[in-house]
């Protein structure tokens, strides 16, 4: 069942914020502001409705292949999927984030455009880098039955780039790698050359 951001709350905390920072909630420039950031929460963090099983739900269109699969033993990647999410640490845009996906179909394929969509409402949510790969993995999972995943993130995080030790362009990369891909090296080397 989904949840329901509580979009009124928000923007008393919001005002509260501006109050805090010395500014007057009530002055042209702002009074509109909490409203505007609840909105921008609302979406930004969409995938705090869902756990990753309703995402598996929602996401969860496969074409069985069984006489494909008798044959072919492939992977199946798609690169670069672009997303954005925010730093449960700092509140802080994780920016120019690009998510690599592969994973060894068993008796189903997910569509192409459903990874990518797993992917950017996995980044709605308060994250660590690290766990936007786990989740996205256990989706496929769920979704494929395959256990065989990996997901490969880079981006850039504002809590480095501009605020604390501001090193802009710093980015950060992160993997994950289920069944095969974490288990045989070369599965796991051959995955990492496809996927960069």
């Amino acid at each position: 069942m989904k949840k329901k951001i509580d979009t009124q709350k928000i923007q008393e905390c919001i005002r509260e914020i501006i109050i805090a920072l010395g500014d007057n909630p009530e002055r042209e420039g702002l009074i509109e502001t909490p409203k505007r950031v609840a909105k921008m929460y609302e979406e930004v963090f969409e995938g705090m409705n869902y756990s990753n099983e309703e995402i598996a739900e929602m996401f969860g269109k496969v074409f069985d292949e069984d006489s494909f699969f008798e044959t072919h033993n492939n992977m199946v990647v798609v690169k670069d999927i672009p997303i954005n999410s925010y730093c449960e640490h700092h509140l802080a845009l994780m920016y120019n984030m690009k998510v690599s996906v592969i994973y060894r179909p068993k008796d189903k394929i997910i569509g192409l455009s459903k990874i990518a969509r797993i992917a950017d409402m996995v980044g709605r949510r308060l994250q660590l880098q690290e766990r936007i790969g786990s989740d996205i993995a256990d989706i496929i999972y769920m979704v494929t039955d395959s256990k065989d995943v990996g997901v490969l993130i880079t981006g850039e995080h504002s809590c480095m780039t501009a605020r604390g030790i501001k090193k802009s362009q710093t980015l950060t990369t992160t993997t994950t790698f289920t069944g095969e891909f974490k288990s045989n090296d070369v599965l796991r080397q051959e995955a990492l050359l496809i996927m960069k």
